[in-house]
């Protein structure tokens, strides 16, 4: 909360910075102009550089300021200054007023049609960002015992949601999450996104099997690519579209925290999380206990789908799901992002006696990723941490007897 406001506090003194250099800008140009005509007079011919003021007042600072600076060089322009001087007649001073009058009306029409171009584009990137964080919404901070902390950093500039894709949903089998990777970027893979996501969103309070729930996403991810091919590519004579979408590909990742902590997992081509235990030798372990499956969609699913046990997830420690983009990132010198050490850093810095802050670990790996790769990222970024936040209630032995208390 701290950082946001030390940011927010910052681009507000840029921004009030850049409107008192504009704001000052034309003032100091009126101020040299007529400052040079007292002492070096030219017979009015320098006061035609006045017209420069309103304009630049009015790109800067707004059309009221361009109105009353440009009213300021009209009647300086008809300022007798430098006396009776051969070519110093009224009518070049009143070309020169007139002059400086267009410049005015035609900076203020300008500003005016700028104003309202910028006003729409505000109002279509609200709308936009409203409609990608439906797609992508936001995570709560607590699911059924589990706290949660997700991030995402699209590559396409002005863009919020990308070609990678998170949900965590609590069920009554337990805390299920998807994390995946659309194959390409940008806003041309988020179709496929919102197909995986609502479909799992779905499909997850269902099947009691991850199995299942990786089934029915293929199934999705096969009906969506089958539209697509008949909207782009429709195939003349009632024949039906041939498919040019073989290599459309997702890679996911289904985790499953059980209430008693136990994980279980299905993985199809996408980077195995770390384990993050601050009570243990060593903090963060990649967790890698079987072969991935290959991405969906590149080839059908095994007939029998068997999630793999991951272990439990004891109170105090936490899982940090990601997409290849966070490892795939270069800095200037072409090396990749240390995700692993990184992290390490992270989860030393925001260790809490009940386990690391998720939200403090995201952001700290979110604000190192970008500062190596020097804010330019070419492929979209996924960051998920939850941690269990459950109470170990310690065993009751059998010679334990139960008080009543008197009503």
């Amino acid at each position: 909360m701290i950082r946001t406001w030390a940011r927010g506090g910052a681009r507000a003194g840029a921004a009030w910075a850049r409107r008192a250099v504009v704001f000052v800008l034309p003032g100091l140009w009126v101020l040299g102009v007529v400052t040079w005509e007292l002492f070096h007079p030219t017979s009015g011919q320098l006061l035609q550089l006045l017209a420069a003021a309103p304009a630049i007042a009015c790109a800067g600072t707004g059309r009221r300021q361009c109105v009353l600076l440009g009213g300021v060089c009209a009647l300086l322009a008809l300022v007798p200054f430098g006396g009776a001087e051969p070519g110093a007649g009224p009518g070049i001073r009143v070309m020169t007023c007139g002059a400086i009058l267009a410049v005015v009306c035609a900076s203020y029409l300008t500003a005016g049609r700028r104003l309202r171009l910028v006003r729409e584009l505000e109002r279509t990137r609200e709308v936009a960002v409203a409609a990608q964080r439906v797609l992508l919404r936001p995570l709560p901070p607590r699911i059924d015992g589990v706290v949660l902390a997700a991030d995402h950093l699209s590559a396409s500039e002005g863009a919020v949601v990308g070609g990678d894709l998170y949900e965590v949903v609590g069920t009554r089998h337990g805390v299920r999450v998807v994390i995946g990777d659309v194959r390409g970027h940008g806003l041309e893979a988020i179709g496929t996104v919102a197909a995986m996501l609502g479909s799992f969103r779905e499909v997850v309070h269902d099947e009691p099997e991850l199995g299942g729930v990786l089934r029915r996403l293929e199934r999705s991810h096969q009906r969506h690519l089958y539209e697509r091919v008949r909207i782009e590519q429709p195939a003349g004579g009632g024949a039906e579209p041939v498919s040019t979408l073989a290599e459309e590909f997702v890679t996911l990742l289904l985790m499953q925290v059980a209430r008693d902590g136990s994980i279980t997992a299905l993985n199809c081509g996408h980077p195995w999380p770390y384990r993050i235990d601050c009570g243990a030798a060593a903090p963060v372990v990649a967790l890698a206990p079987a072969e991935p499956m290959p991405p969906l969609g590149l080839f059908p699913l095994p007939e029998k789908l068997t999630a793999v046990r991951c272990g439990r997830l004891a109170p105090g420690e936490g899982l940090f799901l990601h997409t290849d983009g966070a490892v795939d990132a270069r800095d200037a010198a072409g090396e990749f992002f240390p995700l692993t050490q990184e992290l390490h850093n992270s989860v030393a810095a925001a260790a809490a006696p009940g386990g690391p802050s998720p939200s403090t670990v995201v952001g700290e790996v979110r604000e190192a990723l970008l500062r190596h790769a020097g804010g330019r990222l070419t492929d979209d970024v996924a960051l998920v941490m939850l941690c269990n936040d459950r109470v170990q209630v310690p065993a009751r032995s059998a010679g334990s007897a139960i008080v009543r208390l008197p009503r």
